[in-house]
């Protein structure tokens, strides 16, 4: 084991001691937010403060989506912070593939603006059991209703 050995040696044992004192490194993340960029110096704005983050690996702009995607050692929270400071109205991405969702023409999930192929990101709540409007007996109950002001005229 010569000298160079040694010196590695020493130095992990160093540098194990220094690892339990510092923080846990972030893990690898990749970054979509949606930023409103009009021209080639507010995308170079944008991605001039993106990149300046520690941790930040990538940065790319999509103008036509008006789409920033960052990959790096980073929070969401951080970057979308960032985004925001550059002046820009920023948000996380809020759309999702058409193929993932169930019911895409649904009033809370279409949206005019969202690029092609996508549909805007809405959290589904299943319900449990069957509802008033699935179960068959209170179809015929309002039928003939007085509430119901498209019941059957004959009564």
């Amino acid at each position: 084991m010569g000298v160079s050995g040694t010196l590695e040696y020493i130095s992990d044992l160093i540098s194990i001691g220094h690892k339990n004192k510092s923080k846990k490194r972030q893990q690898l993340r990749t970054v979509d937010l949606k930023v409103r960029m009009d021209c080639d110096g507010c995308e170079l704005k944008v991605k001039k403060a993106l990149s300046s983050l520690s941790g930040v690996k990538k940065v790319e702009i999509n103008r036509k989506q008006q789409k920033v995607t960052v990959s790096g050692y980073v929070e969401p929270n951080k970057v979308l912070k960032k985004a925001k400071s550059t002046g820009k109205k920023s948000e996380i991405w809020p759309y999702v593939p058409y193929n993932l969702v169930a019911q895409p023409y649904a009033a809370q999930v279409y949206d005019k603006k969202a690029p092609p192929g996508y549909v805007r990101r809405v959290e589904t709540t299943a319900s449990v059991g069957v509802t008033r409007y699935e179960d068959p007996s209170y179809s015929y109950v309002t039928l003939f209703s007085d509430d119901n002001p498209n019941a059957c005229s004959v009564m």
